[in-house]
Parts: structure tokens; C-alpha cells; sequence
């Protein structure tokens, strides 16, 4: 496949409904930082404007005074922000095209095609794979907070499979066995430039990106835990490879970081550094990250599924294309 690859947040409602103030206490490790520097780390999803529009509405105080937004913090201070409410949802259903890998009364488990984003939020207000899952169950547990049936996620670029809650109990019992790492999550990655080595594993903590907030880093100290191991499958005549990749935690963005960070980026990720030259003959429309393999305990009857979901036909292509470089 050839051509050339393209690579939100809530909005401040008119009359914010106040909730429970969150607060925070600034330690040595955030002290000097500047107002809406904390904040934009503390609410990745909201813009700096949208937390500047905040910090002036006097929704965001420090020892429970107004501060400018280039207030420097200091140690032991206290924090205090209140969000407004988030602008209503209209989750109507949509026929969406994704399919179906397994489904019983609790669960359902789809292969996400590429592109396609999971929930609704700044730009992406219809169109978005939770339409596709109202039109295909009506009801599904937290509709209420935009994410019906939702326990996981993909970035928009990356295919493969999902799995989706369809009462609440599975929605709990999934939930909390995502967060204690019990569910087995297999991917498999071009990447642009093969590692030396042919398996390792990354063990860096992941945070949001200083500077642009669109991205995520490895950041040493402000950063979570998060581990990725990895295994080259295929080597390339162009330099790139074809990896399984198996992630212990699961950070945004987590594949696409710690590969970039061993200078493996996956290949037509513009925002890790996996940008194809425009001369290459070979050049992906968007980042080759498919996620394979599911192997979990049903949320119900406790059996072992194992579920896998078939390449995305690009992705397939690139791969074809590769193997019969210099063939």
C-alpha cells in the first residue's frame, strides 16, 4: 500500500454544575511548576486554554485564592479544582461496520477496524464504534457516562480486537480484571526500524508528554509503571520488522512509546517517530499496531476464551508487499 499517511476534549458547559472539589496537595517533586502546567498533567484531556478559561472562572484555586495561570506552585500548598459537568452525549445508535468474534448474553468481543474511534468526545461526536454498539444492543451498562459497555480501549489507528460489557455485572468484573492485570493482551507491530536484538522487554514508566500534550513519554519520575516485552517474528530487507508484542500494563499509548524509545518505532506513526520517507515505495496510511489477542476468564462462568482477530486487509498488504522485497 502507498500514499501519504495523516495523522478533544470537553467543552466548558455555559453554566457549570459544580461537583466535589478535587484537591491536591504539592509535593517537592511538582513544586515550581506553573499553574496550568500541574493542571494540563493532572487533566490530560482538557486543553490549556479550556484550564486557563477554568483558573480565571475561579474554578481552580490554590490555599482557596485565585492565582493567575503562571502562578508557580509551592511545596505544600493546596490545590482545589472543580470541573463542570460534561456537556450531554447523544448516543444515538449507528450502523457501523465492525465484526463480530464472539458474543453471549454478557459479553461481546469485535475486531476494530482501523480508524474508527471508540467513544465520542471533542471532535468525534458521532460515528464512533459506541454508535455501532447501541445499534447492535440496545442497552448496555454505563451509557450514562458516554462509554457504554466500554472496558478497554484502541487508538483510532489501531485495529484488531475489543472487549465490550453487555450487563453490569460483566462490565464490573471485567473492569476490575483489566485493572489487576489478568487479562492477556497479544499485539503485533511492523516496526520501522527492526531491533538488533531478536526479544526484549521495556521497563519505563509512561506519562504525559511535557510539552505537547497529545502525546505521551517516558517520564522517569512523573510517570506509572509500565512494562512491554517483545519478540521479532520477520526481518525485513528494508531495515523494518514484523514483532508480537505483549504488554503487562496497559498505558496509553504504551506500544507506541516504548518502541519508540528503543529507536523501533512502529512504522507510520507520525507521532512517535514512525514517519515513512515520501520516496519509500512502501508507505502506510497510519500506524501498523494491530491488537491480536484477547485470553481472558469469562466475567460469568469463569471459563478461559481466547480470542483473535484476523490482520486489517492494509495492514496486510504492507506485509505482503515487505516479503517480496528483493524476492
Amino acid at each position: 500500500m502507498t500514499g501519504a499517511g495523516n495523522e478533544s476534549t470537553p467543552p466548558v458547559d455555559d453554566e457549570p454544575v459544580a461537583a466535589l472539589p478535587a484537591a491536591f496537595v504539592i509535593t517537592s517533586v511538582d513544586a515550581g511548576l506553573r499553574l496550568d502546567h500541574f493542571l494540563t498533567g493532572r487533566y490530560p484531556e482538557y486543553t490549556r486554554s479550556a484550564l486557563n478559561k477554568l483558573i480565571a472562572a475561579s474554578l481552580v484555586l490554590v490555599d482557596g485564592s485565585q492565582v493567575k495561570a503562571g502562578y508557580r506552585l509551592r511545596e505544600r500548598e493546596t490545590v482545589t479544582v472543580v470541573l463542570p459537568a460534561p456537556e450531554p452525549l447523544d448516543l444515538t445508535p449507528e450502523k457501523i461496520e465492525f465484526s463480530v468474534l464472539h458474543e453471549d448474553a454478557h459479553i461481546l468481543v469485535i475486531n476494530k477496524p482501523p480508524g474508527l474511534v471508540v467513544h465520542p468526545a471533542g471532535g468525534h461526536r458521532s460515528g464512533t464504534l459506541v454508535h455501532g454498539l447501541l445499534h447492535l444492543c440496545r442497552e448496555l451498562p454505563a451509557a450514562d457516562a458516554g462509554r457504554p459497555g466500554i472496558v478497554h480501549r484502541l487508538d483510532k489507528d489501531t485495529s484488531g480486537v475489543m472487549l465490550v460489557a453487555k450487563t453490569e455485572l460483566a462490565l464490573r468484573v471485567l473492569m476490575a480484571d483489566f485493572k489487576d492485570r489478568k487479562i492477556h493482551k497479544t499485539y503485533h507491530a511492523l516496526l520501522l526500524r527492526c531491533p538488533r536484538d531478536n526479544e526484549g522487554r521495556v521497563s519505563s514508566p509512561i506519562g504525559r508528554h511535557p510539552v505537547d500534550r497529545k502525546k505521551m513519554a517516558v517520564r522517569p519520575v512523573h510517570g506509572k509503571h509500565a512494562a512491554t516485552n517483545w519478540r521479532v517474528l520477520e526481518r525485513f530487507a528494508n531495515g523494518w520488522g514484523w514483532a508480537e508484542i505483549e504488554i503487562e500494563t496497559g498505558r496509553t499509548h504504551q506500544i507506541r512509546v516504548h518502541m519508540a524509545s528503543i529507536k523501533s518505532p512502529v512504522a507510520g506513526d507520525a507521532l512517535y517517530g514512525g514517519s515513512v520517507d515520501r520516496r519509500a515505495i512502501i508507505r502506510p496510511l497510519r500506524q501498523m499496531l494491530h491488537a491480536s489477542t484477547l485470553r481472558f476468564r469469562h466475567p460469568v462462568n469463569g471459563e478461559t476464551l481466547r480470542c483473535t482477530a484476523p490482520l486489517a486487509e492494509d495492514m496486510q498488504q504492507v506485509l505482503t508487499a515487505l516479503r517480496g522485497i528483493g524476492s
